[in-house]
Formats: C-alpha cells, sequence, structure tokens
C-alpha cells in the first residue's frame, strides 16, 4: 500500500505541475511568435535537437545508475548510496564539461543542418547559449536521481515546475520589453542552474549522509553492474536521439526551417499531453523498481498483473487523447495561432499515428527500464535508428513534412512495438507474450473505432461559430470515446480496479480534509 500512496502522490503532484506548464507554455508561444518570427521557432527546435545529440555523452548512465539505487534504498544500504552518488556526480560533471568541448568543436558545422542560413543576427552567440544552457543542465543534478528513486518524485516534480512557471513568466516578460531573444535564452540558462541548485539542497537536507566526506569506494560487483546497464543504455541512447531528434534535422535539412517552426507548434501539443502522460509512468517507475529489487516468484506474478493493468490504464489515456488529437489538432491550432500555420490532414494524421504507437509503448518501456530488462533488448535500437533515417530521409524527398513523421512510423512498426513486449515476457514474466499482443490488437482496432465515430459525429456538426463549434467538438471528443471504452470494459478486473483506487483516494483526500477543518 506505502507503494501505491507514493506512485499516487507522485502521479497529482506531476499533473497539477504538469497542466500549470502547459498553460504557461501556451501564453509563452502566442508572445513569442508576436515579438519573434517563424524562423527564430524553428531556429529553437533546430538547436535543441542538436544539442540533444550531444546529450550522447551521458551514455545513458542515469537510467543505469537510477537502476543500481533501487536495492540499496530499499534496504537502506547508505554506505553503498554514498558510493552510487558519489560516483553520479563525477560522472554528471564530466558529462557537463565534455558537451561544452563538442559545442566548441562542432560550431563552424552548425550551418549543414540548415536549407539555408536565416538572416538572424548574433547566430553562433544564439548556439553557444543552447549549448551553455545542454551543459549547465548536469551540474548539480545528479542529486535529483536520489530523491526521484526513493519513491519522492514529488518534491523535484515541485522543484521542477515552480521554476519552469517563474522562468517562463521572465521570458514573456523579457520578450515584451525587449523583443531579444538573446535575453530570452539568459533567462533560461540562469532558471536551469538556479533549479538544480536548489534540488541539490533539498537532497542535503533530506539526506544528511549526502554530506559527508567519508565515502567507501563502490564495490567491484556494482561497477560491473552499472557498466552492464551503461553499455545497454547508451545504445538505447542512440535509438532514442535518432528517431525523436533527427525529425526536425531532417526537416530543416530537406523541407525547410519554417516547416520545423511550423511542427514545433504541433509538437508543443503532443510533447505537452506526453509529459502529462508520462508523470503515470515515471510516477510508478520507483515502486515498481522497489519491488523488483526484492524479488521473488510472487513479486513476479506481481509485478505482471501490475503491468496489465497499466497496460489497460495506458490504452484507455491514449486511445483518448488519439481520438481528441485527431479530431482538434487543426482547430486548435487555428484558434491559437492562426490558419497560416496549419498542416494539411494526411501529415496531421501521421502525426497523430506517431503519437499514439510511441504513447502505447509507455507500459513495456517503463517496466523495462524499472526492472533492468533494457540490456536483452540492447540492439533494437541501432536497427530502429537505421530504418527511421533512411526511410524519413527517403521519404520527406517525396512527401515532405508528412514523409519525415511517416519514416518514424515505419521503424516504429518494424522494431519496437514487438520487441519490447517480447523481452519483458520472456526475461521478466518469463512467459509468452502472446496475450500482449492479442490486448494491443484489441485496443487499437477500438481505438481506431473511436476516433471514426467522434470524426463522423464531428463532420456531422453545422456550427457557423467557431469558437462554439471547438467547444462542441471538445465535448464529443470527451464522451465518445470514454463512453465507448466505458461500455466495452466495464464489468472488467483492471476497470474496477482503477475505480475502487479512484474511490479510496477521494475517501483518503476527504478524510483528511474533515480531519484539517475539526
Amino acid at each position: 500500500m506505502s507503494r501505491t500512496n507514493s506512485s499516487v502522490k507522485n502521479l497529482i503532484v506531476a499533473f497539477a505541475g504538469q497542466v500549470l506548464g502547459i498553460l504557461i507554455s501556451l501564453v509563452s508561444r502566442i508572445i513569442f511568435l508576436s515579438f519573434l518570427n517563424e524562423e527564430y521557432l524553428g531556429l529553437n527546435g533546430l538547436f535543441t535537437n542538436i544539442l540533444t545529440i550531444f546529450s550522447l555523452v551521458e551514455l545513458g548512465i542515469g537510467p543505469a545508475m537510477n537502476f543500481s539505487l533501487y536495492k540499496p534504498l530499499a534496504e537502506r544500504n547508505i554506505s553503498q548510496i554514498k558510493s552510487i552518488m558519489q560516483l553520479y556526480k563525477r560522472a554528471y560533471t564530466l558529462i557537463g564539461c565534455v558537451i561544452i568541448i563538442l559545442g566548441l568543436l562542432v560550431t563552424p558545422f552548425y550551418p549543414i543542418f540548415m536549407d539555408k542560413v536565416p538572416d538572424i543576427p548574433y547566430l553562433t552567440v544564439i548556439y553557444w547559449l543552447f549549448v551553455l544552457n545542454t551543459a549547465i543542465s548536469y551540474f548539480y543534478s545528479y542529486k535529483r536521481a536520489l530523491i526521484i528513486c526513493d519513491e519522492k518524485r514529488y518534491i523535484a516534480t515541485v522543484y521542477r515546475y515552480v521554476f519552469y512557471f517563474i522562468c517562463n513568466t521572465v521570458q514573456i516578460f523579457v520578450l515584451i520589453l525587449t523583443k531579444n531573444y538573446i535575453f530570452y535564452l539568459v533567462i533560461q540558462i540562469i532558471f536551469t542552474f538556479t533549479e538544480n541548485l536548489g534540488v541539490s539542497r533539498k537532497a542535503n537536507k533530506m539526506y544528511p549522509y549526502l554530506k559527508e566526506k567519508k565515502v567507501e569506494p563502490i564495490s567491484a560487483k556494482t561497477t560491473e553492474e552499472i557498466r552492464h546497464n551503461i553499455g545497454a543504455m547508451l545504445l538505447h541512447k542512440i535509438g532514442g536521439m535518432v528517431v525523436l531528434s533527427t525529425d526536425n534535422l531532417i526537416l530543416s535539412k530537406f523541407v525547410g526551417l519554417v516547416a520545423v517552426g511550423f511542427y514545433s507548434n504541433y509538437y508543443l501539443i503532443t510533447d505537452a499531453l506526453n509529459k502529462v502522460i508520462s508523470q503515470i509512468f515515471m510516477s510508478i517507475t520507483a515502486s515498481i523498481g522497489n519491488l523488483n529489487a526484492l524479488h521473488t516468484e510472487k513479486n513476479t506474478k506481481k509485478l505482471e498483473k501490475t503491468f496489465d493493468r497499466i497496460f489497460f490504464l495506458n490504452f484507455w489515456i491514449y486511445g483518448f487523447c488519439t481520438c481528441c488529437l485527431w479530431v482538434l489538432f487543426n482547430p486548435f491550432i487555428s484558434l491559437w495561432l492562426g490558419e497560416r500555420l496549419l498542416f494539411d490532414n494526411f501529415t496531421v494524421f501521421v502525426i497523430v499515428v506517431n503519437f499514439y504507437l510511441y504513447g502505447m509503448r509507455k507500459s513495456a518501456l517503463t517496466f523495462c527500464e524499472a526492472t533492468g530488462a533494457f540490456y536483452y533488448d540492447r540492439w533494437k535500437p541501432i536497427f530502429e535508428s537505421v530504418i527511421n533515417i533512411v526511410a524519413s530521409i527517403i521519404l520527406a524527398k517525396k512527401l515532405g513534412t508528412a514523409g519525415v513523421f511517416l519514416g518514424t512510423i515505419i521503424s516504429t512498426l518494424s522494431t519496437c512495438i514487438w520487441v519490447e513486449p517480447y523481452i519483458l515476457y520472456k526475461h521478466i514474466f518469463q512467459k509468452s507474450a502472446r496475450k500482449y499482443a492479442f490486448h494491443f490488437i484489441l485496443y487499437t482496432v477500438l481505438s481506431l473505432a473511436a476516433c471514426a465515430l467522434t470524426s463522423f459525429l464531428v463532420s456531422c456538426l453545422t456550427i457557423s461559430n467557431v469558437l462554439l463549434s471547438f467547444i462542441c467538438k471538445c465535448l464529443l471528443c470527451l464522451t465518445i470515446p470514454n463512453l465507448l471504452f466505458l461500455i466495452c470494459f466495464y464489468k472488467t478486473e483492471h476497470f474496477q480496479f482503477f475505480i475502487h483506487l479512484l474511490y479510496s483516494i477521494i475517501e483518503r483526500l476527504f478524510a483528511k480534509f474533515k480531519r484539517s477543518h475539526i
């Protein structure tokens, strides 16, 4: 029950923070486009992706170290925790320094990622500010991992979103007053550093032993385990970087920087949704790792049962969100930023399918990371990366923007969508993944049915007022998919579990409210 309580607390705080973050991001984007043009927006996306490639020097150290912390935290082995954290500190300090050096070396070559160099002043200075922000993000940040692995992610989340909100607010005022992109980036660097420093000090208060000078050398067994996991995670980092970070690079090179700016608006929405939903999975990762660390046959069965429930929840959320995106994407962007920034329906369809496939992997990825199963599919990212780059470039030349994301869909279907659950079932649950395959197909068919039915009913609307029409579309999206899923799954064990969990959370919150007012 304590694991459930920790996960629920992490989730509630994360949701609140992410909603706040989305609202300020939407306002910030409006202000950004009001005072700077689409080329600046495209440049923002391009440099962000270039610096994501630099993050490869992290080598997957973060997830590997996190996995190594679960067992000592479960056993309260303070000596081993201190040893791992000392290694974490050295590694992240080195990574920050290496990124600065790489940034210097790549400076003469970043223009090759553009179809043509934009007429933006101080382009190299802007690039260097991105480098500096990425490098600084690694300094003082390693202690955040200990808080998260100790099932207290909500604390790190509070720091994350408080600083994010204040940073965006200050950036908005800076743009309004100065219209200067460089000042905008400097503010971001300042807040990146101060957030990490604040989290570091909080960790010192929570775990006073982190300030102790005497630290035992890390054991040979733990070192070997970390190396073993880093080797696997490096390949996953490469795959993730190629799939998630080269889209803008290919768009910029083969379609144009303005296309990157257009896509960044769609990406802002899908990324915000993914971040909100990801809070569910991140909130339970430490609890899964903690359960897996105390490995028994009973725990394995409990892990599988937990996975089935989480996969069901995964489907419901992503099936609903996919339906909303398909119906509301262009109407929302039209209301938010204007019709001049819209993609055609086919491009929107491809982006939405990409969102769904990426989202439906969340359950398997979370359990693989928490249980250390990522080692067994370490070669999958290499095949995924090669297929993604080749397919995206070929299709970008023929189909433009849609081709880039169609290439990503092809790489996902040919590798990730079946390899990840196969590995999880074979090495962790030690059984066939047929049950997973059946449920995945069932869930996908129902998601498609929800999209088709909602889209049909929306097409029947004949409301001339744009805002009123959008509100009606939202209501249909809120009702139809959830009603369809409810009819299909009302009597299932998974649905009943989440209903009872929701009731228990409400009861506990109501009890706390009553006690505080007595």
